[in-house]
């Protein structure tokens, strides 16, 4: 009969590699603790536990995989409920969480970080005390700032994340600092959205003022309201005109191209300018001068069954939040558009419009980081725009035949072509009397000396022409527009 002694050492034995007739023994002795305590507790095997085999390694893992297997799994707790966040502390939207020490949207959160961080300088163009909630935030920066200040944001906080992400070794698939202008870009920016700006006061920057006429009931048209619309859209085509002249690059296309891209994207751009002033609470449309008419007068002041279409578009801007540096770039890239018919250079015009593309995309990404789709939505507004300017051509049919006497002639060039109101010109016997000079200009003045470019010429009848690659290019019955464009101030 076997010893202890003789018991232990045959289990040792085996586990170290000795015959395995004592092998029944050894498991008889283990057989009573677990496999997890015959690897962790020494005692059990005394001085030999160090040589435990591999395969009683094995055998623990199968031990406990079968073990767990057997147990009963309890059921899963419900899961937390969704935070909820007071509004946005600084325009009152939905807030996704506390940034810098206040509950915040996505949007006041990158715009304080990249204020702070940039230490941009903000102006503020009316009285420094703008209502900033989630439809203006995006008109005045300077007191969009000086609210999240308000509201307790904190300068430090920005700080302190920004050394905190130094640190950290992840880095996100598309971070925001990707975005970012060359300096090149961004001195495109920078004068496009100065062009954009003095050629067009924001919303905040007018004293808004009503008229009531025909407010309540629609009619073909109000005379009145008429008179004064074309008077306010011939002061924004001059300033269309002054916006274009602004933007780098532009006067170097032959004064045909020139002419030609303005007088095809000039109701395009006339017609986003007018949108972007739109306020939906009022369901009204403010002019630069500050009129502002709700929709049953600005059909009665012309735009007839257009307006229904216009008012439709200039809501479908309210969720792209465009700001005016984003507004001035897409009117930009309407305007240099190399598509447009009867260029001289359409390849010129393509390779101008690349930049300002480049720049919309990377500052709309810039300011939006988590919405990459809102540069392309940018885009497809043009094609709207198109849309809504040939039907106002059509419109132009039937609203000279509603008004008593002539079309003003900035508005009949850009609504239609010219050619179509010669004939009733003709007709009638009336010639249109030469244009008279920009206000503020002598008669002198209208000759083109020191403002005129090699691409001018004047004829032997006294029209002035432009010389392009395919001979002259007549301006006349054309020669308003191309007056004012060649003396508009720059």
């Amino acid at each position: 009969m076997a010893t202890n002694r003789e018991r232990q050492v045959g289990q040792v034995g085996h586990m170290t590699g000795f015959p395995p007739a004592v092998y029944p023994f050894a498991f008889n002795s283990m057989r009573n603790h677990s496999s997890f305590d015959l690897l962790a507790n020494s005692s059990l095997f005394g001085r030999f536990s160090t040589d435990l085999p591999k395969e009683m390694a094995a055998l623990s893992v199968e031990t406990q995989s079968t073990s767990s297997e057997e147990m009963v799994p309890s059921s899963p707790s419900p899961p937390p409920p969704p935070r909820i966040y007071k509004p946005c502390f600084v325009c009152q939207d939905k807030s996704s969480g506390y940034h810098y020490g206040v509950s915040s949207c996505e949007g006041c959160k990158g715009f304080f970080r990249r204020s702070i961080q940039k230490n941009m300088v903000y102006t503020c163009h009316r009285d420094k005390n703008c209502q900033i909630n989630k439809v203006t935030r995006n008109r005045c920066q300077y007191c969009r700032l000086q609210k999240c200040f308000e509201v307790g944001m904190s300068k430090e906080a920005v700080r302190n994340d920004r050394n905190k992400k130094k640190k950290d070794v992840k880095e996100e698939l598309v971070p925001p600092e990707s975005y970012e202008l060359s300096g090149e870009l961004e001195e495109l920016v920078n004068k496009v959205s100065k062009a954009h700006q003095d050629t067009f006061p924001s919303l905040l920057q007018l004293g808004k003022y009503h008229t009531n006429s025909s407010a309540e009931q629609r009619v073909q048209l109000d005379l009145g309201l008429w008179d004064k619309f074309s008077e306010l859209s011939t002061k924004c085509i001059i300033k269309i005109v002054e916006f274009a002249k602004r933007l780098p690059g532009f006067t170097t296309l032959t004064i045909a191209d020139q002419i030609t891209l303005l007088k095809s994207a000039c109701l395009d751009i006339l017609m986003l300018r007018i949108c972007t002033r739109y306020t939906p609470e009022q369901d009204t449309m403010t002019f630069s001068d500050g009129l502002t008419l709700n929709r049953t007068q600005m059909h009665n002041a012309g735009f007839g069954p257009l307006t229904d279409l216009v008012f439709a578009f200039a809501g479908q801007l309210l969720p792209l939040e465009m700001d005016d540096t984003e507004t001035g770039l897409l009117s930009a890239i309407s305007l240099i558009s190399g598509d447009r018919m009867d260029l001289e250079e359409p390849q010129k015009v393509d390779k101008l419009q690349e930049p300002l593309l480049e720049a919309l995309k990377i500052y709309a990404r810039r300011r939006r980081p988590n919405k990459p789709h809102m540069f392309p939505r940018m885009l497809m507004k043009i094609t709207d725009l198109r849309g809504i300017s040939t039907k106002g051509a059509e419109r132009a049919l039937t609203l000279k035949m509603e008004i008593p006497g002539p079309m003003p002639p900035l508005i009949r060039e850009m609504l239609e072509n010219p050619e179509a109101f010669e004939d009733q010109t003709e007709s009638s016997g009336e010639s249109s009397p030469p244009p008279a000079p920009p206000p503020g200009r002598r008669d002198d003045m209208m000759q083109p000396t020191g403002l005129v470019s090699p691409d001018i010429e004047k004829r032997e009848d006294g029209v002035m022409a432009t010389k392009t690659k395919s001979g002259l290019f007549d301006n006349k019955n054309k020669s308003f527009f191309f007056t004012i464009f060649l003396f508009v101030s720059t």
